[in-house]
């Protein structure tokens, strides 16, 4: 199993204006990772989610997913791709006609499971994120954080291996917030990777998750290296 399941190698995007999104961009993201990338508005977080289901391509530089160049696939390949992929939107993205157990069975009708695994599997999946009892209700009957919550359940019906959470937790109360982050928390200790756009600065002190700050499309910070760098102070100063 490879233990590197996302690579950015010198990837650079543009605005069709010429400006760049992101600027010679490198980011390694080991299997079972919590990442959390901050940036102001523009600095390139959500450009970075499009890259990686392919709905977008990158002017120079590869992406790697799970051991595949992007830059090669075959576009038969993409839907597979796009399964391997969870996406969580700030506006949820969930069908105001259909009610939540609706929505979540639409994407494993489109994945293939059959009628008689759907119904089960939503009544797992509406209790692992807490709304057990919400399936039969449409999302104009439901809170801001329990539609998502559903827009979770949804996104991770198909077991993708990494969820890419793009400011899940920017319409919602800070109480809220922490809900959605803790349940994201469960998610990727149950061996989601995940990597969650914010310009949510709290959230990253309730949780040791590796933290880059993007400005312009590039990596301004990287927690990893301080780690990595408070390693090598401690290994240096005598006890």
């Amino acid at each position: 199993k490879l233990n590197t399941l996302i690579e950015f190698v010198n990837v650079t995007k543009s605005y069709p204006n010429g400006d760049k999104v992101i600027d010679d961009f490198n980011l390694t993201v080991p299997v079972g990772e919590f990442l959390v990338i901050t940036g102001k508005s523009g600095a390139g977080k959500t450009t970075l989610g499009r890259l990686l289901i392919h709905d977008i391509v990158p002017e120079k530089g590869k992406i790697i997913v799970d051991g595949e160049d992007l830059s090669k696939i075959n576009p038969k390949k993409i839907p597979l791709l796009r399964r391997k992929v969870g996406f969580i939107f700030q506006d949820f993205k969930i069908i105001p006609d259909k009610t939540i157990s609706e929505n979540i069975a639409i994407s494993l009708e489109i994945a293939g499971y059959n009628p008689n695994q759907i119904k089960g599997k939503i009544e797992r999946l509406l209790t692992m994120v807490g709304i057990p009892n919400k399936g039969n209700l449409f999302p104009g009957q439901l809170a801001g954080g329990e539609i998502q919550r559903a827009s979770i359940a949804r996104a991770i019906a198909c077991e993708p291996q990494f969820l890419f959470a793009d400011e899940p937790t920017g319409n919602l109360d800070e109480e809220t917030s922490i809900e959605i982050f803790d349940l994201l928390k469960k998610i990727n200790t149950d061996g989601t990777t995940i990597i969650m756009a914010t310009h949510d600065v709290t959230l990253i002190d309730l949780h040791k998750a590796r933290h880059i700050h993007l400005e312009k499309g590039k990596i301004i910070s990287d927690s990893k290296d301080k780690e990595k760098h408070k390693d090598k102070k401690e290994k240096l100063e005598p006890l």
